[in-house]
């Protein structure tokens, strides 16, 4: 029976719990350096400033309680067929109305995370291109009731597509598909490449959240404490000074172990049962393993697609897709980005083909002046190099093997600099613009001209005598840029490419 969603209605009655679950969260977040704090001054409290904690975190939870049941009271949502908008009025005090129109839906995602799953319920969210946040929400619907409104909301997609006469035949079988995201998935991302993928890629983010975690947790120590664990508890008096080096390789590796294992961890647990299939020319992507993500992926809407893969992954045959639509800002555009992992080399292509229609291939290339390198090298060598020689007196009581660790670190920086320097290339074609760059994961980003919504060109005066200067080309979905290129190449592909832009009827929003 086809869902009436012309009239406004509610979530599932146990919204209420979800949105009691989202609620108290939120205040859990807020108030956890509280708690912390009560857990261990604990012994030091005398029984009336525990009575008073009790009666504090009840009160908390009933005005929690109240709030979710008022709010899935409130909310309600509805097709509106005269305007055609979707419309979610939702609010406990102040109530607010947020009508979207049909023709800037964009995607629409069936999303479970752990909570949900528990208790049956899934979450529908709506985004259109040129925001910076999800319009739409619905926490607490039935999986069947998910897909006949996500059908109902993506309608107007077809409409597009189809004539007039075939309109009401396309709507009856889009309004039946009850099985809308049921399809036999063409790509599945099997458990060993998520493996792969996960034992070979993101080193250095891991790194830094993990070295920022371990820094925030002696700070945390330290107001608590009132010890400040990195300066009292000195490596020297646990290991010898003879045995100095191997200790800071030991802990280097055991530091790179548990790099390793988090970033294999998040990896399964996002990715886990990746599957791709076909839908009505879209791609339905679906996975998760706790929380499960489905959302539709539209060729049209694609604008940069990135195609990852460092040396340890090409000799494994597998490589990360990174999609990006149209957003409503630079900042988001990683958060919003479609993240395909460990595909193989037939997977790529087959996706390829989907989006574009055909492989693209790399064409002319045009390779930066090699004072690209030079610049680059003065600014992460060289000024570092000045620093230190200023400093080094006042260092080197405190860490005498510093000259060791700047020597390294010169050799490190200097190798990173040359293979970024060698890899950055930008290809051009009839068809496509693909910006090669990257030291060690090289990273091919692939856009059709027809995408460019503005080109910007600079170009320093002591680099006209010599004739380079760089290029910028902005999409809906993000920037590429290629610098000190040669610039009378670069001019005369600007020109082709601006024809492209006039004269292109794409439809990418």
């Amino acid at each position: 029976m086809e869902s009436n969603f012309s009239q406004p209605q509610r979530q599932s009655i146990v919204g209420i719990f979800v949105m009691f679950i989202y609620s108290f969260q939120r205040y859990a977040k807020a108030l956890w350096p509280l708690l912390v704090i009560c857990i261990l001054k604990f012994n030091e409290f005398d029984k009336l400033n525990i009575l008073i904690g009790i009666i504090s975190v009840v009160t908390i939870l009933i005005f929690v309680g109240i709030t979710s049941y008022f709010r899935y009271l409130n909310f309600t949502f509805y097709i509106d067929q005269e305007n055609d908008e979707f419309v979610i009025t939702e609010g406990v005090f102040n109530k607010t109305k947020t009508a979207i129109q049909l023709n800037k839906i964009q995607q629409v995602n069936i999303n479970q995370s752990l909570m949900q799953r528990l208790v049956g319920v899934y979450e529908l969210v709506v985004d259109t291109a040129g925001s910076n946040k999800k319009e739409g929400s619905i926490k607490a619907i039935s999986h069947e009731l998910a897909l006949d409104l996500k059908a109902r909301l993506l309608e107007n997609e077809n409409k597009k597509l189809k004539n007039v006469d075939n309109v009401i035949n396309n709507s009856s079988e889009i309004l039946n598909k009850k099985t809308f995201d049921a399809e036999d998935p063409f790509i599945e991302i099997s458990f060993l490449s998520l493996l792969k993928i996960g034992f070979t890629s993101n080193y250095v983010k891991s790194f830094f959240l993990l070295l920022a975690f371990f820094f925030t947790l002696f700070d945390h120590i330290k107001q608590f404490t009132g010890r400040d664990i990195l300066h009292d508890e000195k490596i020297e008096n646990y290991v010898d000074k003879s045995h100095m080096l191997t200790a800071v390789l030991i802990l280097f590796i055991i530091f790179f172990s548990i790099v390793i294992i988090v970033n294999l961890v998040k990896t399964i647990f996002k990715y886990f049962g990746y599957k791709i299939a076909k839908q009505n020319g879209s791609l339905l992507l679906s996975y998760g393993l706790l929380n499960t993500k489905s959302t539709i992926l539209k060729p049209e809407k694609v604008q940069i697609t990135s195609i990852t893969q460092n040396y340890f992954q090409k000799k494994m045959n597998v490589l990360g897709l990174k999609i990006s639509q149209a957003t409503g800002g630079e900042k988001e555009d990683h958060k919003l980005a479609i993240e395909i992992p460990g595909c193989n080399d037939f997977e790529k292509e087959a996706i390829l083909k989907l989006l574009f229609q055909q492989i693209p291939e790399k064409g002319v290339m045009l390779k930066p002046n090699f004072r690209k390198l030079g610049f680059s090298v003065f600014l992460t060598v060289g000024v570092p190099l000045l620093g230190y020689y200023f400093l080094r007196d006042l260092i080197i009581e405190q860490i005498p093997m510093i000259d060791y660790l700047v020597l390294f670190f010169v050799l490190f920086i200097g190798v990173i600099q040359f293979y970024l320097f060698k890899n950055n290339r930008l290809y051009i074609n009839d068809d496509f613009i693909i910006l090669q760059s990257g030291a060690w994961d090289i990273t091919n980003k692939i856009i059709k001209p027809s995408k460019i919504q503005a080109i910007t060109t600079s170009q320093l005066f002591w680099h006209k005598n010599i004739n380079i200067g760089s290029l910028t080309l902005h999409t809906a979905g993000g920037n590429i840029s290629f610098q000190l290129g040669n610039f009378t190449a670069i001019k005369q592909y600007i020109n082709l490419w601006l024809y492209r832009m006039e004269t292109s009827d794409s439809n990418w929003m």
